[in-house]
């Protein structure tokens, strides 16, 4: 059998309330009694029964994250951070996958899996406001991502037209003028592409230089291939930028090989500019100055919000806070020196 709170409250020499207030954390213990406790639940290797608790406050002790791709790195490096999150809170992270198509996104929104779930965090793209307007599932529901949305549901999303901005103001900063964007959508305005594209032509008007849209570039996925064809499509059309400016890392590498197999040296013919720090970013043979959200902080806002909503601040108005981001300059917009090694910025 199971180490019980009996036990640890037999082993310590207190109550079993006292044990209970321990092990859930409430503030009125001394330190002394905790310590106390604590020692006596370490020796004994007690582990508290999740389950039991969870379905004490009729729930279920599980949250969802519903996630648009697997392939692509920055969620997949999200779901690990939320997962933690979510841990630091006496949750177990049920992972979805919508595939970013808009039946799926709207199954999981009207909580097709409410029988199993708390709560749900949502990173959606095609999702429109009046969908949102219209979910009549009560389950606290958080949403992630930069689409912007004009719905009573807490967002968490960093400022992508700020970001997208500095990683201009960098390429600038380094000499360059004709800095190409790779990765433009057509269709809604609020998407995070038209967000980062706009953040692209206000550094470029703020620094006196009219736009080029000749060297914006639509794609139709936000893949590597996306970006090996869309750079491949500039320079097919004689179009050669000294720097570009992607929707994200992947496209970003995707070009850096299209650039490569062109005979350009990156960054000394073009610098290279992505978004997202996904991990490949710095391994790739020239490594990529890109924009880093800060995830881990993107992932303890929304589990935060999904958990005080269950605790009952459903009542309090929609919150949109800002996570951070840095850039992270590497060698795609600094060249190599000739010897050493060239570190994180």
């Amino acid at each position: 059998m199971g180490v019980s709170l009996k036990d640890v409250a037999q082993r310590a020499g207190v109550s079993i309330k006292t044990v209970s207030n321990v092990v859930n954390n409430y503030q009125h213990v001394t330190p002394a009694m905790r310590a106390r406790v604590q020692q006596a639940i370490d020796e004994l290797g007690y582990r508290p029964n999740l389950t039991a608790r969870h379905l004490r406050k009729g729930r279920t002790g599980i949250i969802a994250l519903a996630v648009p791709e697997f392939g692509n790195p920055y969620f997949a490096e999200l779901a690990g951070e939320v997962v933690d999150a979510a841990a630091r809170h006496d949750y177990t992270v049920l992972v979805d996958h919508t595939a970013g198509l808009r039946e799926k996104e709207l199954l999981v929104s009207q909580g097709f899996r409410s029988h199993v779930i708390d709560g749900l965090i949502l990173s959606p793209i095609h999702l429109e406001t009046e969908d949102l307007m219209a979910r009549t599932e009560t389950a606290p529901l958080v949403l992630l991502g930069e689409r912007e949305y004009e719905a009573p549901y807490d967002h968490i999303a960093i400022d992508n037209v700020a970001a997208a901005r500095e990683a201009v103001r960098h390429l600038l900063g380094l000499g360059h003028r004709r800095i190409a964007f790779l990765g433009s959508r057509t269709g809604r305005e609020r998407q995070p592409a038209h967000l980062r594209l706009r953040g692209w032509r206000e550094e470029l008007a703020a620094a006196g230089i009219e736009a080029d849209e000749s060297l914006v570039v639509v794609t139709d996925g936000y893949g590597r291939e996306d970006g090996a064809t869309a750079m491949a499509a500039l320079l097919d059309r004689g179009v050669r930028p000294d720097a570009v400016f992607a929707y994200n890392d992947l496209i970003a590498i995707g070009a850096m090989r299209t650039l490569t197999e062109r005979g350009l040296r990156i960054p000394e013919d073009t610098a290279v500019v992505g978004f997202d720090d996904i991990e490949e970013s710095r391994y790739t043979a020239t490594t990529l100055t890109t924009i880093a959200p800060d995830k881990a902080a993107i992932a303890r806002l929304a589990v935060d919000s999904l958990v005080e909503r269950l605790a009952g601040e459903a009542a309090a108005a929609p919150r949109r806070p800002r996570p951070g981001y840095r850039l992270v300059v590497r060698e795609s917009t600094m060249p190599r020196p000739e010897s050493g090694h060239t570190e994180d910025h």
